[in-house]
């Protein structure tokens, strides 16, 4: 419950929505649910019962490879089916990143990430936050990384074929990128929220190198 001394307090927990009935509407490479349930009302009792979908997608890793000595970052750029509608291209800059399969852990699902996308082998991570990308209908999760790597070693261009991956991997400044991100060339929140958690938390984690 909201408190005077903690305002941001969540007032309700899982204890408090009920789901009554559940099917899946879609099943392909990921899953569809449709839901109905009910929760508790902030100003007493419970909700009508209400019928949403749900878009089941897994959870993900997203990792920005960081070069501390050199202060640059590692860049991807790739397709995205989700672009094709909107913005100059459908073509993004972004970081690694990856889904999290069964029996894997996060630190796992950026090492390998790295490698993939990148040709990257990461020497310390540094878990940056995790978050929903879009809680009003899909239940991923997200968890940033912040990847110590030679960004030197850095591939030209990297991707499982088998996976229909074709990557172009951008070496940068750091301050590059951030202009880039002003300039809202880099749109995409993984990537939005890793760089300025990185400009946020950089001189305190690796110091004015």
């Amino acid at each position: 419950m909201t408190t005077k001394d903690d305002p941001q307090a969540t007032a309700f927990g899982r204890d408090d929505m009920q789901i009554v009935g559940r099917e899946t509407a879609y099943r392909g490479f990921f899953r569809m649910l449709r839901l109905r349930l009910r929760h508790k009302l902030f100003g007493g009792g419970w909700s009508q019962i209400l019928t949403r979908e749900l878009f089941e997608r897994g959870h993900a890793v997203a990792v920005l490879p960081y070069d501390p000595v050199r202060d640059e970052v590692v860049l991807v750029e790739q397709f995205r089916v989700g672009a094709i509608e909107q913005g100059d291209s459908p073509w993004l800059l972004e970081i690694v990143a990856g889904i999290v399969e069964a029996g894997e852990s996060e630190e796992e699902v950026a090492r390998r990430e790295a490698g993939e996308e990148a040709g990257l082998t990461i020497t310390t991570l540094t878990r940056a936050l995790g978050y929903f990308s879009s809680p009003g209908g899909c239940s991923e999760r997200i968890t940033v990384f912040i990847g110590e790597v030679d960004a030197s070693q850095a591939a030209t261009h990297a991707g499982l074929a088998t996976e229909g991956e074709d990557i172009r991997v951008l070496r940068v400044s750091r301050e590059l990128a951030m202009t880039w991100l002003l300039a809202e060339k880099i749109d995409n929140a993984a990537s939005v929220i890793a760089l300025q958690w990185l400009e946020l938390n950089r001189n305190r984690l690796w110091g004015k190198r």
